[in-house]
């Protein structure tokens, strides 16, 4: 496509030479022909930018690629595949239509369907250049690893129903390779590309609707993923990122954080970590250009932009000295609470500290947004985020912290108290939306309605088979008075 590669110029040059390196066809299997290494090198980084590390890599202590790790979906956990060349547990037998099957249409080798939880209605988008060189560099850059996941997927009937998602593709998965917007620059439609094709920032950015499909009409308007609750990146200077400029969004891909502005959590520290730190800087700055172009999406509640919601003020005077000091469960207010587990981070007043590695409560999307689940995730799970040679860490408050396990109670103490010295004081968050978190965060309608699909579908069946039997008897009747 006529948008900038992955690669540089040089491996651009390399990678003409693969007409003659297929016709040739013995020397394509030489690891150490430079049209091989080139075409490696450009699928690695598809990889990248399709973050393909974080879903089939167990994090710290699993092989690359070895599959095992558990994403935790409303209808129960999806555990990831092993995607080595191995072939005995891995894809080592796949050809490569049989990859691109897979990858673009969620159909394995042996014909079965995959969930969407692997975002193959955005990689059916990746061009066929792109999608070469990824089943290259997996075939070729990745070790084998002989060893089959402990751990595999099992959903509860009817979810466990594969062939069911040919009919769920039919409805939402019909993309094509992309080609290039004749109207936009070759930077909007590189842009473009990365946040559809490869980075899928639709799967977690856009709403989705009763069966679990991405609501068009709401294109990166924001929705929940789990506990977490991935914000509008339209280009709403409102509820949106339309006042971030482009530097500011390169800077927060890269790093995770924009000072006064937000940090990422959740699965956006794993994106940051895994995938957009590592890509150049032009596709960075083609993502955000393409960000700011999308068409503005307005959440009524949204009164303001989140990050410009609050400033510095503390209630540490008024409450110092109210408890001895060997006063045994003395934190009961969400000031006394904020005091006793946050202040000693986050700064009396909310400032945070000074490089911001631990950042300030106010000015903070997590705290200014109408939608507080970000504030009561970080709460409970925590932040670990590792990019530009840094980790930023804050502990979690829920079961097995080693600092404190707060009850649900003291969480909505502590969101509300920020929320209302700190950030957006119309949000609020009650016992209810703690427990939700704290249980994988919104079950969707078609999750709720399970327990009930087998006694219905039992149900459906009796009176399907009544009404057969009264039809075939009340045939029988009339025929037997017709010959009478």
């Amino acid at each position: 496509m006529a948008a900038r590669n992955w690669i540089s110029s040089a491996f651009a040059a390399a990678t003409l030479s693969l007409a003659a390196l297929a016709a040739a066809g013995a020397n394509a299997q030489d690891a150490n022909d430079p049209a091989l290494k080139a075409l490696i090198e450009k699928g690695r980084m598809v990889a990248v930018g399709a973050d393909c590390m974080a879903c089939h890599t167990v994090p710290e202590k699993g092989k690359p690629f070895a599959g095992g790790y558990g994403i935790v979906s409303p209808l129960g956990t999806i555990y990831s595949t092993n995607i080595t060349p191995s072939k005995a547990d891995g894809i080592g037998n796949y050809s490569e239509e049989d990859f691109s099957q897979a990858v673009r249409h969620g159909v394995r080798k042996d014909g079965a369907h995959l969930y969407p939880a692997m975002p193959y209605d955005s990689y059916a988008e990746i061009t066929d250049g792109d999608l070469h060189a990824l089943y290259a560099y997996f075939m070729h850059g990745v070790d084998p690893v002989d060893d089959t996941p402990k751990d595999y997927t099992s959903l509860p009937f009817p979810f466990n129903l594969r062939f069911s998602m040919a009919f769920w593709n039919m409805l939402y998965a019909g993309q094509h390779p992309f080609t290039d917007d004749p109207k936009k620059s070759a930077e909007l439609n590189r842009g473009a590309y990365v946040a559809d094709a490869l980075g899928h920032c639709g799967s977690c950015h856009t709403p989705r609707g009763m069966l679990m499909g991405a609501v068009a009409s709401a294109y990166l308007s924001g929705g929940p993923v789990g506990p977490w609750y991935a914000p509008n990146i339209t280009s709403d200077k409102v509820s949106g990122i339309g006042d971030w400029s482009t530097d500011d969004l390169v800077a927060y891909f890269g790093t995770g954080r924009v000072a006064g502005k937000a940090q990422a959590a959740g699965g956006m520290a794993e994106a940051v970590h895994n995938s957009l730190q590592n890509l150049p800087q032009s596709d960075l700055r083609d993502l955000a250009l393409y960000l700011k172009s999308v068409p503005a999406i307005r959440d009524p509640l949204d009164t303001k932009a989140a990050h410009t919601f609050g400033g510095k003020t503390e209630d540490e005077t008024a409450i110092r000295g109210l408890f001895p000091s060997n006063a045994h469960d003395s934190l009961h207010t969400g000031a006394e609470l904020y005091s006793g587990y946050c202040a000693s981070c986050h700064q009396p007043d909310g400032a945070g500290s000074e490089n911001q590695a631990y950042p300030s409560l106010f000015h903070n999307t997590a705290t200014g947004s109408s939608q507080p689940a970000n504030l009561v995730a970080a709460i409970l799970y925590g932040v670990d985020r590792e990019a530009d040679g840094h980790q930023v860490l804050m502990p979690s408050f829920s079961k097995g912290s080693y600092v404190a396990e707060l009850n649900d109670k003291e969480v909505a103490d502590i969101s509300n108290y920020v929320l209302t010295k700190f950030g957006n004081p119309d949000a609020h968050v009650s016992l209810e939306d703690v427990a939700t978190a704290r249980k994988g965060g919104p079950v969707p309608l078609i999750a709720r309605l399970q327990p009930q699909m087998m006694p219905a579908m039992i149900v459906g069946a009796g009176i399907a088979l009544i009404v057969l039997i009264t039809l075939c008897y009340g045939l029988v009747r009339y025929r037997r008075r017709a010959s009478a």
